[in-house]
């Protein structure tokens, strides 16, 4: 198939799936078991990437989020039609399809990182799976103990966490829920919003019915040695002992690539889909964090690319 930009023959694939978290991978693993001829093209930027273990994943809890993607390429990539490539896509364009005046075909092109070369393809459909980028609170030493004793993902982390003095801090309007499933597994929590961070006045008396404290209080840093955070060091100086806990990042998506496609997104920058991965643009599915869903676990993710590759390749079949 010829490329409608420059002309060049380029390879064309069924599937281009951006992302090679557990969403893309385990959608490309059932694509290539399907006997689709499957692209992936990942940045190498995972959110997860200070993360030394990963829970809730059957058969797999403990696990370090990179071993889980590196585990998950190499299945991958034992399929004759699956292709891996380190690159950052930079467009998704819509270009007129050969086989079917009805079905849409679309033009990628990525920036190759890492020495790996550039590329330019076409393709019948596109899983968006790139996740998203995260912000930590700005405090000096939080990244430091991120990952570690510090976390953002509640059902992931609150075991190790039980029954110690822990923290969340965060800056966002959702403090007081997530407070709320983070005393399931401890009940001596206390609740930093930085001078920032929306908690209501009937929301913070019913917090301290549940013995959650709120501090308003300004944040200079959180502060530890070798075994971890050992407390937060408020702006007046009182620094108040806890062993861990959680933060609440802001996030955000990358998604400018996919600018004129029709995709419709939601106020809060994620892309509106149905229960299947379906988005508003025809051969354009999303799986992962990218969209509205539960829990920030890579399980959730696993399973959401695994049903929207069915979908993908039911759609890829064509109408009876």
């Amino acid at each position: 198939m010829a490329d409608s930009f420059t002309g060049d023959a380029v390879q064309h694939y069924d599937v281009v799936i951006i992302g090679a978290g557990p969403a893309g991978l385990s959608a490309g693993l059932n694509l290539v078991r399907a006997r689709r001829r499957v692209l992936m093209l990942d940045s190498n930027r995972p959110r997860h990437s200070a993360t030394l273990k990963s829970h809730g994943y059957l058969s797999q809890d403990g696990i370090a989020p990179l071993e889980l993607r590196r585990k998950g390429r190499e299945e991958f990539e034992a399929y004759p039609t699956a292709e891996f490539h380190q690159a950052m896509v930079r467009s998704i364009t819509g270009v007129q399809g050969e086989a079917s005046e009805t079905v849409p075909v679309f033009s990628v092109v990525a920036k190759g990182i890492r020495g790996a070369a550039d590329r330019r393809v076409t393709t019948t459909s596109v899983l968006l799976a790139t996740g998203l980028t995260e912000t930590l609170p700005a405090l000096p030493s939080v990244r430091a103990f991120y990952g570690t004793s510090l976390h953002s993902c509640v059902e992931c982390d609150g075991w190790e966490n039980s029954d110690e003095p822990v923290l969340l801090i965060g800056e966002s309007d959702d403090l007081a829920e997530r407070a709320l499933l983070i005393s399931q597994w401890s009940s001596d929590l206390i609740v930093f919003t930085n001078g920032v961070g929306a908690i209501s006045e009937a929301d913070e008396r019913a917090l301290l019915a549940r013995g959650i404290r709120v501090e308003r209080r300004a944040i200079d840093d959180v502060v530890g040695d070798r075994t971890g955070v050992t407390g937060v060091r408020l702006k007046d100086g009182e620094t108040i002992a806890r062993t861990g806990g959680f933060v609440r990042p802001r996030w955000e998506t990358n998604l400018g690539f996919i600018d004129g496609l029709g995709v419709n997104l939601l106020p809060n920058g994620l892309v509106e889909k149905n229960a299947d991965g379906v988005t508003s643009a025809p051969g354009i599915f999303v799986a992962g964090d990218l969209s509205p869903r539960g829990p920030h676990q890579l399980i959730v993710a696993a399973g959401e690319g695994a049903r929207c590759a069915a979908v993908m390749n039911r759609y890829l079949i064509g109408p009876l």
